[in-house]
């Protein structure tokens, strides 16, 4: 029996906090993985504003308490003032994998321009790895399984492909994934008989 997976799912808007509107970050998130994940997997879910030290407690709270090898932030990565979701990333990183931020830009600007000007991290804490995801649903999607050609060849990777063996590699559970969706690239090493 394969041990469940815990995801921290953070949406960080101040509208969406305070009820101006419905959150879509959250419903887009677990859409994505019921498809993409074959692993048993669990969402811990938190709806928070935008405000740098309740990010910083939230994604301390998830990775060090609640227990989450995965932990995926949306909202709050552009230049406005309010948008800190990178600075309190980085505020309780252990370190830095920045080949996650160059990676979502460059799917961001197939298909504008102004995905330039997302500040997306990723980084790991203790034995967790932190993404901050870009806020629409769409641009969620794309992220995580990136881009596909009409005849289903690869056009560019989306970011999820690299996830379960980074996790591999800081401690975390075997990630399996629906490779209709996206398949998890390991060494061959590194790969187990799927279950």
């Amino acid at each position: 029996m394969s041990e469940t997976l815990r995801i921290g799912l953070v949406s960080v808007s101040d509208r969406a906090a305070t009820g101006v509107y419905a959150d879509k970050g959250l419903p887009a998130l677990e859409e994505w993985f019921a498809s993409a994940l074959r692993s048993p997997w669990h969402a811990e879910k938190r709806l928070i504003p935008d405000e740098r030290a309740a990010i910083e407690k939230t994604l301390i709270e998830l990775c060090d308490e609640a227990g989450c090898p995965l932990v995926l932030t949306t909202g709050g990565t552009g230049p406005a003032p309010r948008d800190v979701t990178p600075e309190a990333t980085l505020a309780v990183a252990d370190r830095e994998m920045p080949g996650f931020g160059e990676q979502m830009r460059q799917i961001g600007l197939r298909f504008v321009p102004t995905a330039i000007l997302s500040r997306q991290v990723g980084v790991i804490r203790g034995s967790s790895l932190i993404l901050n995801l870009p806020g629409q649903p769409k641009s969620i999607r794309e992220t995580l399984e990136g881009l596909k050609a009409e005849d289903g060849s690869t056009l560019v990777h989306g970011i999820f492909a690299a996830v379960p063996y980074c996790i591999d590699l800081i401690g975390g559970p075997y990630i399996e994934t629906d490779e209709r969706v996206v398949k998890a690239f390991r060494p061959k090493s590194a790969q187990k008989p799927a279950t």
